[in-house]
């Protein structure tokens, strides 16, 4: 029995050496980890990686009568090294959200109980109260042996609390990582607790190096999201600032007809083209989801504007009774504008356009139809990159998708899908 548990904590320490090398190996070389967090990680990491070396050492000198003054030394800064990562949970946890170690009573509380600690860990192999090595090598424990893992009990136990009382400064991604290495080494240690046996410790620690290399992962792949966001905003900024020349050039010169011929239409398209302008520069800065109605009445103002320039030879229709959720800035203007460009030809038949919002049980529906020539999707030229770009922002904003249809009867059928917002 002896045998089999010693190969099977060797195996464990394997285990946890593999995964605290990866996770160091993780947290120095990935990019886009900031700098806090990757010192933090290498030093998690390192601190693993050192104790199951000196763990793996100390089974190996158990072996050696002569040796049990070495023995009982490595064991100490063994055990010194693997409480460290205890406190550490704290620190990363206060750092999360927001807290100064300095104020915060719970790393007070903490470090109060590592010092405990350390003080009954000293006294440990300086007494035999605690445990004493007989001359074959065998741990015997004391009756005060299981003081000495309560205090690690207690910090464990008031981090559990903590996450619990800050869950709502903390995001679900971080709560549910924190639950996950939290309470299997919690549970470890109160078993060691009981029944005095560093297996079911290494067991905890295995599955708490495994979830903070998960915490790594989640953060690259949280910085790649905010990545491809960051981008597809530069992208509709930049689609803003290259607003077609001849259309601000023609819609100027439509003006300044107008004010001699039709001066209250100069005045209405003045004010249709300000609204067009202002919102399209609102655009840039917006980061979030904004009200659908906003981004129709960005889209009329533009509409209205080229019908003023187009006169009879284009006609919309708004089918819009649902406007009550949310979109990424963005979205039906510059659709509405690729039908426009696309499909306006004053020698043809006039340019139809329907905008159409629908209601449905997983989310809204925005429905853009237009009759002119149709959409080639082989085009790789703009405006046709604004649509890709829209949905990227529908994927990344809201989980959104957009469907580019031919029409019956002729034309391009745009569906946008957005599904409802989870809280």
């Amino acid at each position: 029995m002896i045998d089999w548990w010693l190969s099977f904590g060797l195996f464990l320490c394997g285990a946890l050496l593999v995964l605290a090398l990866l996770g160091l190996g993780v947290s120095v070389f990935t990019p886009g980890i900031d700098r806090w967090r990757r010192r933090f990680f290498v030093l998690l990491f390192v601190i693993l990686t050192l104790s199951v070396l000196l763990t793996v050492l100390d089974a190996v000198l158990s072996t050696r009568p002569d040796m049990l003054q070495t023995e009982k030394a490595i064991w100490y800064f063994s055990s010194l090294l693997i409480a460290f990562p205890m406190p550490m949970l704290t620190v990363y946890l206060l750092h999360t959200t927001g807290e100064r170690l300095k104020t915060s009573l719970l790393f007070k509380s903490v470090l109060a109980l590592w010092a405990v600690y350390f003080i009954l860990l000293t006294l440990s192999v300086s007494t035999d109260f605690f445990f004493h090595i007989e001359a074959d090598n065998r741990f015997v424990y004391g009756s005060w042996y299981p003081l000495l893992p309560l205090p690690q009990d207690l910090i464990m136990l008031l981090n559990l609390a903590g996450v619990i009382r800050r869950r709502k400064k903390l995001s679900r991604k971080h709560y549910f990582a924190f639950f996950v290495f939290l309470i299997p080494l919690t549970v470890t240690l109160l078993i060691h607790t009981l029944f005095m046996n560093l297996i079911f410790v290494l067991f905890g620690i295995i599955l708490f190096a495994f979830s903070m290399f998960g915490i790594i992962l989640l953060d690259q792949n949280e910085q790649y999201l905010r990545q491809q966001r960051e981008i597809a905003r530069q992208q509709a900024s930049i689609m803003v600032l290259q607003m077609r020349p001849h259309f601000i050039y023609n819609t100027m010169t439509s003006i300044y007809y107008l004010c001699d011929q039709d001066p209250k239409k100069a005045q209405q398209v003045t004010r249709d083209f300000t609204t067009y302008l202002r919102k399209n520069f609102t655009a840039i800065s917006s980061e979030h989801m904004i009200p659908f109605s906003e981004e129709l009445e960005h889209t009329r103002a533009y509409l209205a504007v080229e019908q003023a320039q187009f006169e009879d030879h284009l006609f919309v229709d708004y089918e819009t009774p649902h406007t009550l959720f949310r979109v990424p800035p963005l979205t039906l203007q510059p659709i509405v504008e690729n039908a426009v460009k696309h499909g306006m030809d004053p020698d043809a038949e006039p340019l139809r356009i329907s905008i159409r919002t629908l209601q449905t049980d997983t989310g809204s529906e925005i429905i853009v139809e237009d009759n002119g020539p149709g959409y080639e999707p082989a085009d790789d030229q703009e405006p046709h990159i604004a649509l890709k770009n829209i949905r990227q922002r529908l994927e990344m904003m809201c989980r959104g998708s957009m469907m580019i249809l031919p029409r019956e009867g002729g034309g391009t059928l745009v569906r946008v899908i957005l599904p409802d917002a989870r809280p």
